[in-house]
């Protein structure tokens, strides 16, 4: 019997995918669980298992094609579905373990019939648990055990329920109407032209910036920080922190400097969720930092920076642009964060207005520290002129939710802490 495998629906609105590697061949036996497809989406480069035991029969995708949701992959022949309930179901969605936030909870039942739907990712968690996947009640769409179930279910709780689409319905509710793009002209006319594919992380950001344009009102204030201190201090523990397989950079600082604004000031940790007039205030922390890659910026998100040392963030974040610079983030590390930080000063940048990362209402960008002079008072009435090292910063709002006032409180909570860092220095260990 031939059974066809197609791109199912990976929810998170993703509609399509680019094929990065096919590691199967035409003929070839493959168990349930094999790792058949290596696809790019607008969130993360995913593996994806077979979900059928069996023979391939034909493969009708390679390496950079763009496929959509339904679109037949290959096909198997001899192929047992591994889905319980039969053939009329669509087969296993591989990656949306990764593509779903928990919450609520649901009590554990089990689960006898088949192999269990999962992730490579979470089937990997469930091992190192010793958790057993048949056990975990699955909160993900068709079925799907999510790492969330795996690790709820080894912490001896409960695992989670599916989170209804609420947010997307309330994002959608706001789009604008669609405006009329006239046609491009033939260049070719005036020259030689050269065609590149608009996909994968690019064309992922132009649909967020437009999403995030389109909807946030974007106001800036700017400021400056005197990093003097901070940078004697993080070249004397630099060394320290390298030996142990971290970077002491300005971003590190930087997390633990707007984690205090944040709690400080909690409505720059919400979204504002206008389908029920409603403003939701995060009680959790965490960080997305843009990461430049040779595809486009990439923001993966640091959890509970609040609760972290300097040198826990410093290792935590220096693995993290490792990882997602070779494209081996998962989706799960993408998502959740609640506030993002982006720092152009490492490739030499100064002042720029970054765009506020829906549906976050804040964003932090920060340029390249220089020596400059700084007119100082040394006593009442005198004045001295002395070389200080000078970092740029750019807070940007949502007007809708902030306003001009509370960004200044907000950035006097950063430049104070990062001028002045002594309780930075108190989580250093």
């Amino acid at each position: 019997m031939s059974r066809s495998f197609k791109l199912p629906d990976l929810g998170e609105g993703i509609h399509e995918g680019e094929i990065l590697a096919v590691p199967v061949a035409v003929g070839q036996e493959i168990k349930e669980g094999d790792i058949i497809l290596e696809v790019e989406t607008d969130k993360a480069a995913v593996e994806i298992p077979s979900p059928f035991n069996g023979r391939v029969q034909e493969i009708r995708v390679k390496p950079g094609d763009i496929v959509k949701v339904g679109d037949v992959m290959m096909t198997f022949a001899d192929g047992d579905e591994v889905q319980a309930a039969g053939a009329d179901k669509p087969p296993l969605q591989p990656a949306a373990a990764e593509l779903k936030t928990a919450a609520g909870s649901a009590q554990p039942a089990m689960r006898k019939d088949g192999p269990v739907p999962a992730s490579p990712a979470t089937r990997r968690l469930a091992r190192e648990l010793g958790v057993e996947l048949h056990l975990v009640t699955p909160s993900g769409p068709a079925g799907l055990v999510t790492a969330g179930d795996v690790r709820g279910l080894a912490a001896g709780g409960h695992t989670a329920a599916g989170v209804p689409a609420a947010a997307s319905a309330a994002a959608a509710a706001v789009q604008p109407a669609e405006i009329s793009v006239p046609p491009l002209p033939d260049f070719s006319k005036w020259g030689e032209v050269e065609r590149v594919a608009f996909r994968s992380i690019r064309r992922a950001t132009a649909r967020q910036m437009s999403l995030a344009w389109s909807q946030i009102p974007h106001v800036n204030s700017q400021d400056v920080v005197d990093v003097t201190k901070l940078e004697a201090f993080r070249q004397k523990h630099k060394a320290e922190i390298e030996a142990i397989g971290g970077k002491l950079t300005t971003t590190v600082f930087a997390l633990k400097a707007v984690a205090t604004a944040l709690k400080t000031y909690p409505n720059f940790n919400a979204t504002l969720d206008q389908q029920n007039n409603e403003i939701i205030i995060k009680h959790y922390y965490h960080v997305g930092v843009a990461v430049n890659t040779n595809k486009g910026l990439i923001v993966p998100v640091l959890r509970d920076v609040d609760r972290k040392s300097i040198r826990e963030l410093a290792l935590e974040l220096t693995a993290l642009v490792q990882r997602t610079r070779e494209r081996k983030t998962t989706v799960e590390e993408m998502q959740g964060g609640t506030f993002t930080i982006t720092n152009a000063g490492a490739m030499g940048g100064g002042f720029f207005a970054p765009i506020i990362n829906y549906p976050e209402v804040a964003i932090l960008g920060m340029g390249q520290a220089r020596m400059q002079p700084v007119v100082r008072e040394q006593a009442k009435g005198d004045y001295i002129i002395v070389p200080r090292l000078m970092m740029p910063i750019v807070l940007c709002i949502d007007h809708r939710v902030l306003d001009g006032a509370d960004a200044i409180r907000f950035l006097k909570v950063l430049v104070d802490t990062l001028e002045d860092p002594d309780e930075l220095f108190m989580s250093m260990v």
